[in-house]
This record gives C-alpha cells, sequence and structure tokens, in this order.
C-alpha cells in the first residue's frame, strides 16, 4: 500500500536523512552526505519552512520525501521543490507522483504562483513526469572540475589588473564586497540580492566552507571584480579528495571582455592549490549573461554532472 503523510518535527528527521543518502548518493559532484546535525541546524535558519514536508512510504516503509518549500524572507510568490527524491530501487512513477501531487496542493494551498524545481540531466523519468505535469524547462547547470596541477598561465589573462585580498575585519571591504556581488549578478534572473550581513555571515561564519578567501581586481585604483574561494572538508572526507571550490566570481560590466575574470579565476585556483587542494569545482548556469563557460573551458574546467531547472505557474 502506497501513501503520503507529513513530516513529524522531532522524529523523522533520521528517516528524511536516510532517504537523503540513499537517494542523493549518485550526485557526487555536489552531494556530501546528510546528518540529523545537520538538519536540526537547518532548521534554526529563520527561512525554514516546516509546512510542506511530506514522506511517502510502501507498506509502512519510507521510500521517499519531498520538500515544498517557500522562502519566508522573499517577497516573491515563488515556491521550490527540493529533496524531491525517491530511493532507487523503489523509483516508479506512482511514488515520485504521489509526492509530486503532494507538493503542488502545498503550494495551492498557500496560494503560491510560481513553482521552481530541478533534475539530473539524465533522469529521464523525472524529466518526463515535470513536462507531463506541465513544467517547461528554464536552465540547465553545470558543475565543472580542474586538476590544479594544471594551472595554465600566459593565456591572455589581464596583467595590468592588482589583486588584493578582502580584509575580513574591514567593514568597509566586507560592505564593498556585497556591493559588487550584487552589481556584477543583477542581470543573472536566478540572483537574488545579499543583503550585507548575509554577505558578511558568509565571509566570516560559514560554518560549509572552511578557509574562506575573497579578492578583489583592483583597475586603475577602482576595484572592478572579485573572487572568493573556499574549501568544504566534509564534502572532502566523504569522497575522499582534497578539493575547493570556486564560491563566487563576478566582473563589473563596463570591464568584462578584458580578461579580468581570468586573472581572478587563475589567482583564486593558484590559492587553493596553495592550501593543498588537488582539485577545484564550480557551478555555472547556461543563461548566465556573461557565457561565463566559455572562460573557465578556456582556463580548463570540464563539465563533471549537469541538472535542468524546470518551472509551472499555477495561476
Amino acid at each position: 500500500m502506497l501513501s503520503v503523510r507529513r513530516f513529524v518535527k522531532g522524529s523523522d528527521e533520521p528517516v528524511w536523512v536516510e532517504v537523503l543518502n540513499a537517494a542523493y548518493k549518485e550526485y557526487r559532484s555536489w552531494w556530501k552526505g546528510a546528518t540529523v546535525e545537520g538538519m536540526l541546524e537547518l532548521e534554526k535558519r529563520p527561512n525554514f519552512d516546516f509546512e510542506g514536508r511530506f514522506i511517502a512510504e510502501l507498506d509502512g516503509k519510507p521510500v521517499g520525501v519531498v520538500r515544498a518549500h517557500v522562502d519566508k524572507l522573499d517577497q516573491e510568490e515563488k515556491g521550490f521543490i527540493y529533496d524531491f527524491c525517491v530511493i532507487p530501487d523503489f523509483r516508479d512513477r506512482r511514488i515520485q507522483r504521489i509526492l509530486l501531487d503532494a507538493a503542488m496542493n502545498e503550494f495551492e494551498r498557500r496560494g503560491v504562483n510560481l513553482i521552481q524545481t530541478w533534475s539530473g540531466i539524465k533522469r529521464n523519468d523525472r524529466i518526463e513526469l515535470l513536462e507531463i505535469s506541465g513544467f517547461t524547462f528554464v536552465y540547465r547547470t553545470i558543475d565543472m572540475e580542474i586538476n590544479l596541477a594544471d594551472i595554465p598561465s600566459n593565456i591572455g589573462e589581464n596583467t595590468k589588473v592588482v589583486i588584493r585580498s578582502l580584509r575580513k575585519d574591514s567593514e568597509e571591504d566586507i560592505e564593498m564586497l556585497n556591493w559588487l556581488i550584487n552589481e556584477c549578478h543583477k542581470e543573472d534572473s536566478f540572483h537574488h540580492p545579499k543583503t550585507v550581513e548575509e554577505t558578511r555571515q558568509s565571509v566570516l561564519n560559514n560554518q560549509s566552507l572552511k578557509g574562506r578567501e575573497c579578492f578583489f581586481a583592483v583597475l586603475n585604483r577602482r576595484k572592478v571584480g572579485y573572487i572568493g574561494v573556499g574549501i568544504d572538508e566534509k564534502y572532502n572526507i566523504e569522497h575522499n579528495v582534497k578539493s575547493g571550490r570556486i564560491t563566487g566570481i563576478g566582473v563589473l560590466k563596463a570591464y568584462r571582455r578584458k580578461a579580468i575574470g581570468t586573472r581572478l579565476m587563475l589567482e583564486g585556483l593558484k590559492t587553493l592549490r596553495a592550501k593543498g587542494m588537488t582539485k577545484a569545482m564550480l557551478d555555472t548556469e547556461d543563461i548566465n549573461p556573461t557565457r561565463a563557460i566559455t572562460m573557465y573551458e578556456k582556463i580548463g574546467f570540464k563539465a563533471m554532472q549537469e541538472y535542468v531547472t524546470y518551472q509551472k505557474h499555477l495561476a
């Protein structure tokens, strides 16, 4: 017998973690394993949505989960279907359908007008289910990786640019980084403006990324771009690797196509190598208005996994 029920806070966390770890282990480029402790920390966030979590059970056994999330701090009436997964041995359209219906009904109940979700590009079963349910393709995300032994040089990077480290004890630098992040990405349809406090926390108190460092690109005494790097120690332990991450990169529109991004990227990669990392990862979208993927490929990044984002209007 197949059924779906609401998540019970305080008792279902181990169930949720077990299903996630069984279902997401195929996504090696970013999945680092869920824990009950991590889930409890997630629940403390001010924008966490408790209402939309559901568990699918087959003959009383948990086999799938879904989370219909509405960001409490976002002014848009937008919902996100997260943690939409089924344990591989039990994947079929019935179970995925009942979970998707539960999420959709939750959004309708709460008056949400637009829903987004994602799927691995090789999950034809999931993509077909979304399309017959009225979802339409929006964009593609590509996870990329580079071997840090192969960092190139003399590939046209702008040598007139001065690279300066962000001073973590400087409020002026934090505010400048926040401004650059928002200004460089304001054309990106998937970018949500960050507050100074959010930027400060991501630099000074990022629990998932250790050794976080940020750099400014300075040209003619003006800061025209930035890059951030960090190391996800939990991911590295889970996968037995030494991999760093490019956490963000941007160049002001008036200064693009001048190889400033290339200069920043090479600096970030060298920083990660100096910290003992052997690989670096990043992700990008095919709708990125700067077509940054071209630069990444030129430097030597190669695609690892790809995902597609779909959306549906309810009203």
